[in-house]
């Protein structure tokens, strides 16, 4: 019962914030970013009145939904492009996801070099600081393009495929960081292993999705049951999701994969639609609402007043590092000024992946060593306010980028 009062809660709040966001001429993504935030400062401060919203984001049943919020919108995310698209702009994507991580990561490191003090873990602590600003969250990315309408451009699929990359390429980074904050020394970190897995991952899925779908598609038309096709997109979506676990990748990779095959050509084109409207309505009406307000519950204000400075460098660096690193790589891959501008700001929200990544590094203890330094401390509040804030104004920017054209 307590978990259906939270859902009840959370969807008719982020409904209501969203469509006073659509109505001020915003994404809906900025209204539920905005009701997470106001619940999380309405549990923390009316604690005796609220328990149920306290610590939510430990819960394991929680976490489990916001995971098929991320699962769902990867999907219909994949459903929405075309592998021919994909291919088409897979070497600029590339070179802006790279360029995009680069950058950023260089800055976060530097940050760390400034402000962090000397202490055992103090260079696993710079790479955290690079990684956590690095990474772009890739669902965040979606829904944002998919609000304003700009997800089929050029620049919004630059944006998708050189996110998906940047997933890809953050996986290294993760890995790395994992090895170096490892309290077991026999956890090495290998390239090899990593870049073996990443390849038998695509090779695989790529088989199953040019060979296996159309196939499958094929009998699918000989069976009677209702709504047949929609359980064989889940099917498959599932199974991609297990086999990028398996190979040590996200499972956001798997479901975007399975979407990204599951096309006009599997099915015919009148179910592909109906399987499309049918996870767009589960993805928007219901899973991805409770996801970004989640991210919003996780906002911390401690670091505002205890490292101000640190909070605004690492905020500027942020959004500074991803724009001129992917926007300047976009240009020079052909884009025009509004489009590479759009790719800049598009790669610069964060969300979840730098909860999950801080989360690493806390429950790692990367900064209980004993230093006497508010950064330290707080670091975590900062990482969260980071996440939180770009995904916030990244809409905002693109909204303002793209003008007209919306």
């Amino acid at each position: 019962m307590e978990l259906f009062f939270i859902l009840l809660v959370l969807l008719v709040t982020t409904r209501a914030f969203g469509e006073i966001a659509e109505r001020l001429d915003q994404p809906a993504l900025v209204g539920e970013l905005i009701a997470g935030i106001a619940l999380g400062a309405i549990a923390a401060n009316y604690l005796e009145s609220y328990p149920e919203f306290t610590h939510l984001n430990e819960s394991p049943v929680f976490q489990t939904i916001t995971d098929l919020g991320m699962f769902f919108i990867m999907l219909y995310a994949g459903l929405e492009l075309r592998p021919s698209h994909l291919v088409r702009y897979s070497k600029s994507a590339f070179s802006v996801a790279v360029a995009g991580m680069v950058i950023p990561f260089a800055l976060g490191v530097g940050l760390g070099y400034v402000f962090l003090p000397e202490s055992h873990h103090f260079f696993a602590q710079c790479i955290f600081l690079g990684t956590a600003l690095a990474v772009t969250a890739v669902p965040a990315s979606v829904r944002i393009l998919m609000d304003l309408n700009q997800l089929d451009s050029r620049s919004g699929q630059v944006i998708v495929s050189a996110a998906v990359f940047d997933d890809v390429l953050s996986l290294i980074l993760l890995t790395w960081l994992t090895a170096l904050i490892s309290i077991d020394p026999a956890n090495h970190f290998s390239l090899t292993d990593l870049l073996l897995n990443i390849f038998g991952f695509f090779a695989i899925t790529t088989f199953i999705g040019l060979i296996i779908f159309p196939l499958g598609g094929k009998f699918m038309r000989n069976f009677k049951e209702k709504e047949f096709e929609m359980s064989a997109l889940l099917i498959g979506a599932l199974f991609f999701a297990v086999l990028a676990e398996f190979f040590d990748l996200h499972f956001i990779v798997g479901a975007f994969m399975a979407g990204l095959f599951f096309g006009r050509k599997t099915i015919d084109e009148k179910a592909y639609f109906e399987v499309k409207n049918a996870t767009s309505a589960m993805t928007y009406g219901f899973l991805a609402p409770i996801f970004f307000a989640s991210i919003g519950l996780n906002l911390d204000l401690s670091a505002v007043s205890a490292i101000p400075l640190f909070l605004a460098v690492l905020i500027v660096l942020a959004f500074v590092g991803k724009f001129l690193g992917a926007g300047i790589a976009a240009k020079i891959a052909g884009l025009n000024n509004k489009e590479s501008a759009a790719v800049g700001a598009g790669m610069s929200a964060r969300g979840a992946v730098e909860l999950v990544i801080a989360d690493i590094a806390l429950t790692a203890g990367l900064f209980d060593n004993g230093a006497d330094s508010l950064v330290v401390d707080n670091v975590f509040s900062a990482i969260v306010l980071m996440a939180v804030i770009t995904t916030l104004v990244t809409p905002i920017l693109l909204k303002r980028i793209y003008g007209s054209s919306i």
